[in-house]
């Protein structure tokens, strides 16, 4: 059986680099990936992802905007502990935090498999829509780092393009 992989674009367009999830999923969407992985965005609709990953997967890829101090565009890759993620104090349902979610999904007895977060230094969340030129350049090869992920040739992103957390 082949594996089953979700990839989740996550964050929110309203708020500019915020969107990057989001508008790397509208890219993935033209890319050839396998037929085991599903593609969606999910913007800022958590509990949608909590239900959908009861669905079971081996694998989950959350595409993010992820702060880490580095240069914007920065891209990272990030394996997460769900154990750790899980342990949230309170769910919001109308929230995209990934505590919350992974959370959520151990009330309702799921498991999200392994949990790999490919992320973006954002250089802005302030109001606005679109990402700035950074992350904007940066999404091709994030687009690549999923493909070969999806593809499982790779399990890490190219050394130019990661960032040690």
């Amino acid at each position: 059986m082949r594996p089953r992989v979700l990839v989740a674009g996550i964050g929110n367009i309203f708020l500019g680099d915020d969107g990057f999830g989001v508008e790397v999923i509208k890219r993935l969407e033209q890319a050839e990936l396998p037929d085991w992985v599903q593609i969606a965005d999910y913007g800022i609709a958590g509990m949608h992802l909590a239900y959908d990953l009861l669905g079971g997967y081996d694998t989950t890829i959350l595409l993010d905007a992820t702060p880490h101090g580095q240069p914007p565009g920065t891209l990272s890759l990030i394996e997460a502990d769900v154990d750790d993620l899980a342990k949230a104090p309170s769910i919001d349902a109308h929230g995209m935090q990934p505590e919350a979610v992974f959370r959520l999904l151990r009330l309702l007895g799921g498991d999200a498999g392994r949990v790999l977060i490919v992320g973006c230094e954002p250089g802005s969340v302030e109001s606005g829509i679109g990402l700035s030129e950074e992350v904007q350049a940066a999404v091709p090869a994030a687009v690549r780092a999923v493909a070969e992920l999806a593809w499982g040739t790779a399990s890490r992103l190219p050394d130019e393009q990661k960032t040690e957390v």
